[in-house]
């Protein structure tokens, strides 16, 4: 299926500076955000705590939870309703000792004595403790790291190492703006939140190694054109692929977004951030990194000759 002509030749090449600043505007505003608020906000998984999920016969506030629970004392405390749903939330506590199995109960309870008998629905309950939300929190960034080191090592051996260093660059800042839109947005990292970043990586390096064996198969075919034209050509003969594959998957990702309900929605923001920018990413951020290294190897010849 051909979504634009096969002739067509947009310069994205010589575009690749207003890129550059258009990528490193969001990364800092991401990391601005990230100092901002002391770093991500982790969830339970990450955290430890104690998360209770509980839904309302009526829509409520989350002011009026708190104030139900107020003879509790219970310690940290957070109320926060899900997405687009008025009667369901999530309590969120810092408490996760063993003498804490019955609270779900009690929370239940006092919220019943509030808004009345069989008004209140305890849908969840989950306990985390600090060193196992610690260990979980390191064994996700090692995942990430692992997977950056792997690609590294994939494309060193399938192409060569300077396309390599391009493919890890566009992953990291497709993770970093991902990250950074998670706090911009206020948004929980946990463990499906791993999951996400580790599927963006695949998916924006898969778009990547499109472009990259155009790149080699004209570099063979059209050896007297300039490197620059061959990345652009590659880029713009891949161009319908890139267009047809990220727009079916966004569909199947807005989808999940806008009607999947709340406990998949920072997933599925995640997906979307990250498929938009992985996308953007394979065009403007993977293939001029190959231009940048190869006038840096022809300064460097020229200054040695």
């Amino acid at each position: 299926m051909q979504i634009v002509k096969h002739d067509i030749n947009i310069n994205f090449v010589g575009r690749r500076k207003l890129a550059l600043i258009f990528s490193l505007l969001l990364v800092v505003a991401g990391l601005v955000s990230l100092i901002a608020r002391g770093g991500p906000e982790y969830g339970i998984d990450f955290a430890g705590g104690t998360l209770i999920q509980v839904k309302f016969s009526e829509a409520t506030r989350a002011a009026d939870i708190k104030s139900a629970l107020k003879g509790m004392h219970l310690k940290g405390l957070l109320v926060q309703k899900f997405e687009g749903d008025s009667q369901e939330f999530m309590l969120r506590l810092q408490d996760t000792s063993s003498e804490l199995e019955g609270m779900a109960q009690q929370v239940g309870a006092h919220l019943e004595q509030a808004y009345g008998k069989g008004t209140v629905d305890i849908r969840r309950v989950e306990m985390v403790g600090p060193q196992v939300g610690k260990d979980l929190r390191k064994k996700g960034l090692m995942a990430i790291l692992f997977a950056m080191i792997g690609v590294l090592i994939y494309i060193t051996i399938r192409f060569e190492f300077k396309f390599a260093v391009g493919a890890v660059i566009a992953l990291a800042h497709d993770v970093l703006i991902t990250l950074g839109a998670f706090s911009l947005f206020g948004k929980e990292i946990d463990l499906p939140i791993i999951a996400a970043f580790l599927a963006i990586i695949g998916y924006s390096l898969n778009d990547t190694i499109i472009v990259y064996d155009r790149i080699r198969e004209n570099i063979g075919r059209h050896p007297k054109q300039s490197f620059d034209q061959t990345v652009n050509g590659s880029i713009n003969e891949t161009l319908s692929r890139t267009i047809l594959t990220s727009g079916t998957t966004l569909l199947v990702v807005l989808a999940l977004f806008l009607f999947g309900g709340g406990v998949i929605h920072n997933f599925a923001f995640a997906m979307l951030v990250g498929i938009l920018i992985g996308t953007y990413s394979s065009i403007f951020v993977a293939s001029p990194v190959l231009l940048v290294w190869d006038d840096m190897k022809k300064r460097r010849n020229a200054t040695a000759s």
